[in-house]
């Protein structure tokens, strides 16, 4: 996906009233079009084909836009983190061992990689851990023939006196999330909050949703998601997302009052 049609999806999500049920209309002199003004309707056609949109005529004959549901995950980072909180969890742990031989380093760089892309923590290099159900991993994480002396997927349950909790914090650095998490804070507070009656503010507001956007894409890339009965007490996430879709929401109400001029 291009960077730039990730971001006017961004834009498009976050100009409408709501994140949950993302629908808007009048493109033509908005924000979204000032950001776009040598092919927005270039875009949306693509983004159409993609089935990231969907557009239709309302009763009174204006073309309504309405971001599909792929559009959507997209728009969030291709995860939806209330879901991914709200997501049941069987109280088992599954858990990747390997032992790739130092001929194949490449190979094992590959595999730790994918496995932190993915949401793993790891115990130790070698052993990663996640609450999620391996469904197609193996044939996922493996370059070829395998056996148990080389990758072995365990369902597992502690049983020695250890909690989830220790265990969650042995396999991810939530100090690392969590100062990720400041950071993202701090970039909120930062939206401008001058009216925009002219390119030099629209400017500014545009800027200020890439560095948010950026600024939430670093959280999301280390932050697990994990069910909410596994999080750490200190966990920022939760109230995180719910001051983001604050601040997002009045900086969508900006958004929609911007008229070109220009």
């Amino acid at each position: 996906m291009k960077p730039k049609t990730v971001e006017l999806l961004y834009l498009l999500l976050w100009a409408c009233d709501t994140a949950a049920r993302p629908t808007f209309r009048n493109l033509t002199d908005s924000f979204e079009a000032w950001a776009y003004r040598s092919g927005l309707h270039r875009q949306l056609a693509v983004l159409e084909q993609q089935q990231l949109l969907e557009a239709r005529q309302d009763s009174s004959g204006s073309r309504l836009h309405r971001l599909t549901e792929a559009g959507r995950l997209i728009a969030l980072g291709s995860r939806d983190p209330v879901a991914r909180w709200k997501r049941r969890w069987d109280g088992k742990w599954r858990m990747v061992l390997f032992d790739v031989p130092q001929s194949r380093a490449s190979d094992r760089v590959r595999l730790r990689r994918s496995l932190a892309d993915r949401g793993f923590g790891y115990l130790q290099d070698s052993v990663w851990i996640t609450p999620d159900v391996l469904t197609g991993d193996r044939e996922v994480l493996a370059t070829g023939p395998v056996d148990v002396e080389s990758l072995l997927l365990l369902e597992a349950r502690p049983c020695a006196g250890e909690s989830n909790a220790d265990i969650v914090a042995g396999a991810w650095d939530f100090d690392a999330i969590n100062r990720r998490y400041e950071r993202h804070a701090q970039v909120l507070e930062r939206l401008p909050r001058q009216a925009i009656t002219g390119e030099p503010a629209a400017r500014q507001l545009h800027r200020w949703f890439r560095d948010e956007r950026l600024a939430w894409t670093e959280a999301m890339q280390l932050d697990p998601l994990l069910p909410e009965g596994l999080h750490p007490a200190d966990y920022p996430g939760v109230k995180a997302w719910t001051r983001r879709l604050e601040i997002m929401a009045e900086a969508g109400r900006r958004m929609r009052a911007f008229r070109t001029a220009i």
